[in-house]
């Protein structure tokens, strides 16, 4: 009875997902500008609580929309072929990856663009404060990665028939949602948007960029705030 039909040719349990996705993606943000107007001091967990859930329906939405094409999850990129050797491979990129963007953005900042104004634990956080933190940011790499490297590098190369296109658009886009850093940011946001789609596209892999991107935002959102403490 579940899975029969309706008369939009999708399943009561297909618009049972439709509904929790859209959800997911609507309430966060609402509940965030609710209770962020009266608690100051607990802006750092509302954002990253609304970020979490965000991110986790977008991914839902991707596994969604891959279920409808009847495509596996290794089209976007989830395989476990040599999962150690690249989870390896993205821990070893993470330093020079680091060092590269930070002087990049030194460099731009230096030449007037505008600084980032990145959400980052407060100094010498709490335990709850610092639990938030390591969620927030494994949740971030893995549906980043999922839906800017693995879907839409999929998709606009199937649309465009052209791989090089799908790594530029997707890193403009990738960029394009870090307007909240500033110019800088945004440039930098758009080269680590390169570098990783490079790394996927060079491994036919997902493991190897999520692994460098959360070593890249654990540093700069948790790591650093802990050694200002």
């Amino acid at each position: 009875m579940n899975d029969r039909a309706s008369a939009g040719g999708l399943s009561r349990r297909q618009e049972s997902a439709e509904l929790v996705v859209f959800l997911l993606l609507i309430v966060p943000p609402w509940l965030l500008s609710l209770l962020a107007s009266g608690s100051a001091g607990g802006s750092f967990a509302l954002v990253a609580v609304a970020t979490i859930l965000r991110d986790v329906a977008l991914v839902a939405l991707v596994l969604l929309l891959l279920s409808r094409a009847r495509q596996p999850v290794a089209a976007v990129g989830w395989v476990a072929r040599a999962a150690g050797r690249e989870a390896a491979l993205g821990a070893a990129l993470f330093l020079p990856l680091l060092v590269g963007t930070q002087a990049l953005n030194v460099a731009l900042r230096a030449a007037g663009l505008s600084g980032p104004q990145t959400t980052a634990l407060q100094a010498a956080p709490d335990t709850g404060q610092l639990l938030i933190g390591v969620a927030l940011v494994a949740v971030v790499a893995v549906a980043e990665e999922t839906i800017f490297r693995g879907y839409l590098i999929l998709r606009f190369a199937s649309v465009l028939r052209s791989r090089g296109w799908a790594v530029l658009l997707s890193a403009l886009v990738f960029s394009a949602g870090h307007g909240y850093e500033g110019g800088a940011g945004v440039l930098t946001a758009g080269v680590t948007g390169l570098a990783l789609a490079g790394l996927y596209v060079w491994r036919h892999s997902l493991v190897a960029p999520v692994v460098a991107h959360f070593l890249l935002d654990f540093f700069a959102i948790v790591v650093v705030p802990l050694l200002l403490g």
